[in-house]
């Protein structure tokens, strides 16, 4: 696992180090050859151009400057001021050394010498803007990035791409759009969110100290970034001594005549990722058309309420009884919001088997609350396990935040927070989805790898639940309550590879719900593959 660190705990982080002995110039000094390691790492790179700011991510730059200097690159450095101006106490020390290794300078050059000297170089090195950007870019910055993004060169950025927050993963009207990222210390939250998946290119951490593991597990990390290795400890091991009863059961509860197929792709991608037994709960009135779309999967028609289209309040103990036969319940997709909906999911809450309660069931429980579940643990306490799986909007509903929801992967982790910490047993997770998401407990959150683009598409949710339903039934008894967030990582992960088959086969803006569910039997054996390796 990778260690993510909020910004402000990086800069403690860095002055942990001074106390151990590490000083403030000698870090910048490591950080400036690191990145110029990733510079000529690349093969072909002979010329390269460095744009520097004014503070200490400039000073890195300076640093790189005169090391692919002596290495024999042909380096520039584009700077707004003359060295002997660089305020920074470090970034001038460093600015002034450059200049005296004759590395050749350019000071506030117009943009026609800007698109000159791009036309002939093979790498950038941004070096422009660091961690403590805010708001926007100002001249000449926003003017030198938009000549960077339109030249096509190869762009290596500094600790962060100038102009996106490293912290909200927010980017600004003129931000640079990397090929690669080598940040300092540890990764930050705005690098795997949001506008950061689009700009920062492939992560390089470079910890520039021996010391530093150790100070930044002390830091307490805000959250965890998964190796697919990682999962091997929750992992079923292969085995030919199996049938459908020991591979785990799953009841969907769904469905309601307005909204009849969110709980088929949650029952057949439950199905797709291993359980051997699924059985889907709808409504009566649909019970026909459904049944026409899961073949090998039973339908049982519960009690419905006509006046909302969806379950009558008289299935809660039906539905109750049904749930304890089986080994992990998923509730929500399509039930749609009403007092009977919300007494069905109150009465799955009570029932003592692992529960994943997904979308509609999410805003039944945000009801049951006055959208306050973190004043009310009791009704989340449980022995089993409980998986809520709220997008940013439902989890603003779920912690009273329903008109600012969490825009944010800092503000989600907060929220999330603020849910299993009230309850604080290890038995609940939630996994707020977003650009980035957060597998959320009350020891550790994690951060699986985010799939494609191509699962922004209605319906994927449903089809995360059932895989989740299904990971759970199939480790049931298996994993400790304490690597409940693990497993719905590795659930996560399964859904995002099966995202990227789904967009292999059908392009990335072409993607349907169904698609992810018919990939999801390769993802789960090639994650296992990639864990193995």
């Amino acid at each position: 696992m990778q260690p993510v660190l909020n910004v402000d705990d990086v800069r403690d982080v860095e002055q942990a180090l001074v106390k151990e002995g590490v000083s403030l110039s000698e870090l910048m000094r490591r950080a400036g050859a690191a990145a110029a390691q990733e510079v000529a790492r690349h093969e072909g790179t002979s010329s390269v151009v460095i744009f520097a700011g004014f503070g200490n991510n400039g000073g890195d730059g300076w640093v790189a400057a005169e090391r692919l200097q002596s290495q024999g690159c042909s380096v520039t450095v584009v700077t707004p001021v003359e060295p002997a101006q660089v305020k920074s106490d470090l970034a001038h020390v460093v600015a002034v050394s450059a200049e005296r290794a004759n590395v050749p300078v350019l000071v506030a050059p117009p943009r026609e010498k800007i698109e000159s000297l791009l036309s002939t170089t093979d790498v950038v090195l941004d070096a422009m803007l660091g961690t403590g950007f805010r708001g926007e870019l100002k001249a000449p910055f926003d003017v030198w990035i938009d000549c960077i993004n339109r030249s096509g060169v190869r762009v290596v950025a500094v600790d962060v791409p100038s102009g996106l927050s490293a912290q909200t993963g927010k980017a600004s009207s003129s931000t640079v759009v990397a090929d690669s990222t080598i940040t300092m210390i540890a990764l930050k939250p705005g690098l795997l969110t949001d506008d950061g998946r689009d700009v920062c290119g492939s992560l390089v951490v470079a910890p520039l100290a021996e010391q530093t593991s150790r100070l930044v597990v002390e830091a307490d990390p805000v959250a965890w970034r998964n190796e697919p290795e990682d999962y091997l400890d929750v992992m079923v091991p292969p085995t030919s001594s199996v049938d459908k009863f020991s591979r785990g059961s799953v009841l969907v509860v769904g469905g309601s005549t307005r909204y009849i197929g969110a709980p088929v792709l949650a029952a057949r991608a439950a199905a797709r990722s291993g359980a051997g037994y699924v059985t889907l709960a709808v409504p009566e009135p649909v019970v026909q058309t459904v049944q026409a779309h899961v073949a090998e999967i039973p339908v049982i028609g519960m009690p419905y309420d006509p006046s909302c289209g969806s379950f009558a309040a008289d299935a809660r103990e039906e539905m109750a009884e049904l749930a304890l036969k089986n080994t992990a319940v998923v509730a929500g997709p399509g039930i749609m919001v009403n007092a009977s909906t919300t007494a069905v999911v109150a009465g799955l809450l009570q029932c003592d088997v692992p529960l994943v309660l997904d979308a509609d069931a999410l805003n039944c429980l945000a009801r049951l609350t006055s959208g306050r579940l973190d004043s009310f643990p009791e009704l989340i306490r449980r022995t089993s396990p409980l998986v809520l799986t709220p997008h940013r909007r439902e989890l603003g509903r779920l912690v009273g935040l329903a008109d600012t929801p969490p825009s944010t992967l800092s503000a989600a982790l907060e929220a999330a927070r603020r849910i299993v910490w009230s309850e604080g047993g290890s038995e609940v997770c939630v996994v707020a989805k977003g650009t980035a998401t957060a597998c959320v407990g009350v020891d550790i959150a994690l951060l699986p790898k985010p799939g494609p683009a191509a699962l922004a598409t209605a319906g994927s949710g449903d089809v995360l639940a059932g895989i989740m339903g299904s990971t759970l039934a199939k480790t049931a008894g298996m994993v400790e309550n304490e690597n409940l967030p693990l497993l719905c990582s590795y659930a996560c992960e399964v859904h995002g590879i099966a995202g990227d088959i789904a967009a292999e086969r059908y392009g990335s803006r072409g993607v349907m719900a169904g698609d992810v569910v018919d990939a999801v039997g390769l993802a789960v054996d090639l994650l296992e593959e990639q864990a193995s390796l």
